[in-house]
């Protein structure tokens, strides 16, 4: 922005997201230059200071606090819906369980003697056994209602309801975090080897290469889910070795497999804000998530990393995060060498191991709003929920598929990768049909040449095409100034 220029409030109070609509609203840039020459001239509010709020401030986000994700694509109740797989159809006796949601209930029912496991042993809670006996039988027999009456319960059941219901119960008998222990165990191996795991990164010279050994590490470390009934056993006798994941990952091509493309769009180093929903704790967060997003850091690009307000199974919390990270930065604040001034947390207000992205906390709805990526990673946020979600900006949906029944569904492997990736076209407007309109606007009213400065902000221009607009900066300047002597 140009220096002492004083921005109207009635623009640059919008987030990116109305400028956007904004601009789909007025058909190009005439009416929006239009608006603007009208507040330059008549108003004189400076642009406000948002701020977030303090991250140290962690408190359950209440309904009203919850908004929609600002990158969705509109309208969002036409475009979006959260859960992947449709468990019924509109067709379907509304008073009848459909085989997909008698799979999926008998799924959830598997996962119950694992989830009691954990709660018996929870130190926080007085007659922890008790209360966990009193967990399964409560949730087992809401999942048996479902199976009399799919409408009970809030019904029919989708992978978000039946996430919910489970949460609930464990916190209505005081089951706060029954995975806290083997997360902080998992939390202290993975950093012990973040060291080791990075400097194997970065030894790779090739770019594409190592790249796409990040997006393996990725995946390795989302193996670490707790969630799935088959990996909780396979933890709990044998522990997992994030390097021998990496090692013993499904051969390409995956069932969904965009890493070309997006290595393609990596090379050009355009992202300059990346929105990251994390997933799980250890390996998952620290060996998996952290490296890729300091690697976007060495890029210049900004990084928002969005966590669970509440813990959910072992999904790493907002506040979990901030320790971890602490715990990873040198005595200069850095990653391994990497400045971290461009790294943000953010609080996502979710409190399940899905998401539905209608309904996240103001806070990270601020930060997002300008991002030109968004990363959805694990296997409850990236497939189960919003593997067919729409942005309007690229999008990475990236985890493993851990449950048969998800395999079945996209028609792939059990422990298969997705890795989908879509990119969405830029709307920068032909510099000729700027020019021309600019130029006609400014014919009645004499205007500065910071106008085009703010067209360039309001339109949120590529810094690569600026260059390109010097002769329309030089127009407008001496027009303005042939026409008012006070801007010479």
């Amino acid at each position: 922005m140009v220096k002492g220029c004083k921005l109207p409030l009635s623009i640059f109070g919008l987030s990116s997201v109305e400028r956007h609509k904004l601009i789909e609203k007025s058909h190009g840039v005439l009416e929006i230059a239009g608006w603007l020459l009208i507040s330059l001239l008549n108003e004189s509010n400076a642009c406000p200071s948002h701020k977030p709020s303090e991250y140290g401030e962690r408190s359950m986000e209440s309904e009203s606090e919850m908004v929609a994700f600002p990158l969705l694509l509109t309208p969002i109740e036409s475009n979006y819906r959260a859960c992947t797989i449709p468990y019924r159809f509109p067709s379907d006796n509304p008073k009848k369980p459909t085989p997909t949601e008698l799979q999926w209930i008998d799924l959830f029912l598997n996962s119950i003697p694992s989830f009691k496991k954990r709660a018996e042993s929870d130190p926080t809670v007085p007659d922890a056994p008790v209360r966990a006996e009193k967990f399964a039988q409560r949730y087992g027999d809401v999942l048996e209602d479902f199976k009399k009456d799919p409408e009970s319960h809030g019904g029919p059941p989708d992978c978000v309801l039946l996430c919910r219901l489970r949460e609930i119960i464990l916190r209505e008998l005081g089951f706060i975090d029954i995975f806290k222990k083997v997360k902080d165990e998992e939390n202290a191996k993975a950093i012990s080897l973040f060291k080791d795991v990075v400097q194997l990164n970065d030894a790779i010279e090739d770019e594409p290469k190592r790249l796409e050994n990040l997006v393996r590490g990725i995946f390795a470390g989302n193996i670490f889910d707790l969630g799935s009934a088959e990996l909780a056993e396979v933890f709990s006798k044998d522990g997992m070795s994030f390097l021998a994941s990496c090692q013993n990952l499904v051969p390409r091509p995956w069932v969904i497999d965009d890493l070309d493309a997006f290595k393609v769009k990596w090379s050009k180093k355009s992202w300059k804000k990346v929105v990251i929903f994390v997933d799980n704790s250890g390996a998952d967060i620290i060996l998996g998530i952290l490296p890729f997003a300091r690697e976007l850091l060495r890029h210049g690009t900004q990084v928002v990393l969005a966590a669970n307000d509440m813990p959910s199974i072992n999904d790493v919390t907002y506040t979990e995060l901030i320790e971890i990270i602490a715990k990873l930065k040198d005595e200069n604040g850095q990653l391994m060498g990497v400045n971290t001034s461009n790294l943000l947390i953010a609080n996502s207000g979710n409190d399940l191991p899905v998401i539905d992205l209608t309904r996240v906390s103001q806070v990270l709805a601020y930060l997002a709003s300008d991002a030109d990526l968004v990363v959805l990673e694990g296997m409850g946020r990236g497939i189960e929920t919003n593997l067919y979600a729409q942005f309007k900006c690229d999008s990475l949906k990236i985890g493993m598929v851990k449950h048969p029944e998800v395999a079945q569904f996209l028609g792939g492997r059990l422990y298969d990768c997705v890795f989908k990736y879509n990119e969405v076209e830029s709307k920068v407007l032909p510099l000729e049909l700027l020019m021309a309109q600019v130029c006609k606007l400014i014919q009645p009213k004499p205007v500065a040449s910071n106008l085009l400065v703010s067209v360039v902000n309001v339109l949120q221009v590529d810094s690569e095409h600026l260059e390109p607009m010097q002769p329309l900066i030089e127009t407008i300047g001496s027009l303005s100034m042939s026409r008012n002597p006070q801007f010479k």
